[in-house]
C-alpha cells in the first residue's frame, strides 16, 4: 500500500472522483490566478483528495465515476487551502556544486567523501575503503550537461546498490523480530512516496530513506511489514504498527516532511 503521509503534505478529503488530466484552479468569477493541478484515478481511492507535493506539485486522486464538474467544484473549494499549503512549503535551496563534496547517510550511519579522478573510460563510483567514494572516468561529448548527467547516474547506480545490499538484513531482522513474512524487498528512486507494499508481498522502499535517521527508516520498513497483513489504512493496522512502533505518530510526522532532507542533486534535471 503506498504510505500516504510520506510523500505529500497534509489531505483534504471529499467523497468524490477524478483521473489524470491537468487543469486550471479558478474560482466562480475566474479572477484567481490560475494553478497547475493534476487529477488521477485509483481503484484502492474511496474519496476525493487533494495532496500537496514537496515539489510544488497539485494532485487530486480518486476513485473513478465522477465528472470533471464536481471534480473543479471540489478543487475552487479548496482554493485557499491549496494556496495556504504552496505559501508554506520551504523555499528552494540554492544552487550547490555538483558533484558534492560528501555524502551522508543518516539511516545507515556513513559518510563519504567524494574523489573525483581522471581516468578514462566509462563515469562509475567505486568504493575506496572507509569514507571514501571515486568518481572515475568521462562522459562522452565532453559538454559540462553531459559530464553531469553521467556522474548523477552513476552516483545513482551506486546509492541503488548500495542501500539495497545495507536495507535487505535490516528488513529480514525486522520481519523476524515482528513474525512477519515478505517475498522480497526493492529499492527505487521516486519523487512522491517513501514506500509501498503489493499483495504478494513485494516491498519497495525508497532509496532517499537513506537520508532519515534509523528511527524514521525503521518506522517505514514496519510501516510496509505491517502491509503484509493489511493491505489498507484501518484502525486495525495501525493498531499493529502501535504494537511494533509506540512512537509512529511522531515518526510518521518526521517522514512526511523528510522531503528536505533530500539532496537537490538526486532529482535535479541536466
Amino acid at each position: 500500500m503506498l504510505l500516504q503521509n510520506a510523500a505529500q503534505w497534509p489531505i483534504i478529503t471529499s467523497r468524490l472522483a477524478a483521473y489524470r488530466m491537468t487543469q486550471e484552479l479558478v474560482t466562480s468569477d475566474y479572477t484567481a490566478l490560475p494553478l497547475a493541478w493534476t487529477l488521477r484515478r485509483s481503484a484502492r481511492a474511496r474519496r476525493l483528495a487533494l495532496r500537496v507535493h514537496h515539489d510544488g506539485r497539485v494532485e487530486v486522486v480518486a476513485p473513478r465515476g465522477v465528472g470533471e464538474a464536481m471534480i473543479g467544484h471540489f478543487v475552487h473549494r479548496h482554493r485557499e487551502w491549496i494556496l495556504h499549503r504552496l505559501a508554506e512549503r520551504p523555499a528552494p535551496p540554492g544552487p550547490q556544486a555538483f558533484p558534492p563534496a560528501t555524502l551522508e547517510f543518516p539511516a545507515l550511519g556513513e559518510g563519504y567523501r567524494i574523489h573525483l579522478t581522471g581516468e578514462r573510460g566509462r563515469v562509475k563510483v567505486r568504493r575506496l575503503g572507509h569514507g571514501l567514494l571515486s568518481i572515475v572516468g568521462h562522459a562522452g561529448g565532453g559538454s559540462p550537461e553531459a559530464e553531469r548527467h553521467a556522474i548523477q547516474c552513476a552516483l545513482l547506480a551506486w546509492l541503488l546498490e548500495h542501500t539495497q545490499t545495507a536495507f535487505e538484513p535490516r528488513l529480514r531482522d525486522l520481519a523476524v523480530w515482528g513474525g512477519f513474512s515478505y517475498r522480497r524487498l526493492q529499492l527505487r528512486l521516486q519523487r512522491t512516496r517513501w514506500g509501498s507494499c503489493s499483495s504478494r508481498g513485494v516491498i519497495s522502499l525508497n532509496v532517499c530513506s537513506v537520508f532519515q535517521s534509523p528511527a524514521v527508516l525503521n518506522y517505514l520498513m514496519i510501516h510496509e511489514l505491517v502491509h503484509t497483513r493489511y493491505m489498507n489504512h484501518s484502525a486495525a493496522y495501525w493498531r499493529e504498527v502501535a504494537a511494533h512502533c509506540k512512537d509512529w505518530r511522531v515518526l510518521d510526522r518526521e517522514l512526511s516532511r523528510g522531503w528536505r532532507h533530500v539532496p537537490p542533486w538526486i532529482f535535479a534535471v541536466p
